[in-house]
């Protein structure tokens, strides 16, 4: 059964880490997040301009968030260094929990699957023999956790998401071509608080494991290849392919339709951008450096690169530049 949450604004204060003498009315009862144009006076929104602001004050709404009261002495203001993260956490903290499992009865559990408390398994979703899910999870319809997989807490796997597949390993026979399959019998780990978005996959080690770390969240149509390493709190974007043996460390960001060749590494907090390419074995570095291009270079080199380019185009192909 699912219920609905009720905070008054000292305990969004608390949340916020805000001490509670911030807001004017700390009794007043927030249930939901909402836009400007259908918050009404239990709601919260939040306004990261001016203009915004202006807009939230004119709202119904009975909490507004926001990064300055802009010389306004409106009771609902609460000043917060980040307000759209603020709502989101407000939103969070919001949602509405589960006092019990609820498994469809279209879903298929194996009888020796662990699962945690408050678990969800929507229809047609399968959780094989031996898998570990934990509290709060939250399994999409048609997804899969196959056999031995382990997931941790409030772990999201949206619609058709697959975890434990076997990976892609093979081993060439120079004379005849034949390509055998190396044992691929390792686990997968999926840590606290991640998320997996609609069809995508993550192989399981070949010989050991591949792990998800903490707080990473993972798009839609993206593939994880086995024994990969991804740390904690990584943003990947939809149709992401990263090949095996790969390692992508804390915070890191991949951008849409990136590539990883196999044994990559790429630093704490590196940034790939849309489409960009890293061949096999190669590792880059640098917190908060974008890496751009085929194959990937740090953003004012590509662009270099590409001025190089254009000039060459516009010289006619001759080789020469202007």
């Amino acid at each position: 059964m699912m219920t609905a949450k009720t905070l008054s604004i000292a305990e969004i204060c608390t949340l916020l880490g805000l001490g509670p003498d911030v807001a004017a009315d700390v009794s007043a009862k927030i249930v939901r997040v909402s836009g400007f144009a259908d918050a009404t006076v239990d709601s919260v929104v939040f306004a990261e301009n001016r203009a915004a602001l202006q807009d939230a004050l004119r709202s119904a709404a009975g909490l507004i968030l926001a990064r300055s009261d802009d010389g306004t002495h409106d009771a609902r203001l609460l000043v917060v260094d980040n307000p759209r993260y603020a709502f989101a956490l407000c939103a969070r903290a919001l949602g509405q929990t589960r006092s019990g499992s609820e498994i469809h009865p279209a879903a298929v559990v194996d009888p020796t699957a662990t699962l945690g408390e408050r678990v969800r398994i929507g229809p047609c979703a399968v959780i094989e023999a031996g898998a570990m899910l934990g509290d709060d999870v939250e399994i999409g319809s048609g997804a899969k956790v196959l056999a031995g997989a382990r997931l941790g807490d409030r772990v999201v796997l949206q619609a058709g998401a697959v975890v434990g597949a076997t990976g892609f390993g093979y081993v060439r026979n120079p004379t005849t071509g034949e390509h055998a399959l190396f044992p691929q019998q390792g686990t997968v780990v999926i840590e606290d608080d991640v998320e997996i978005g609609a069809n995508s996959t993550i192989d399981r080690g070949a010989l050991g494991e591949t792990r998800i770390g903490r707080g990473t969240k993972i798009d839609n149509l993206v593939h994880v290849g086995h024994n990969c390493s991804i740390g904690r709190n990584v943003l990947i974007a939809a149709q992401v392919g990263i090949s095996g043996s790969c390692v992508v460390e804390d915070g890191a960001v991949l951008a849409g339709q990136v590539g990883l060749g196999d044994h990559v590494s790429l630093g704490p907090g590196v940034i790939l951008g849309g489409s960009a390419g890293v061949f096999p074995g190669k590792r880059l570095e640098g917190r908060g450096e974008m890496f751009m291009g085929v194959p990937a270079e740090p953003l004012k080199q590509y662009l270099k690169t590409m001025a190089r380019v254009r000039r060459l185009g516009r010289a006619g192909g001759s080789g020469k530049e202007s």
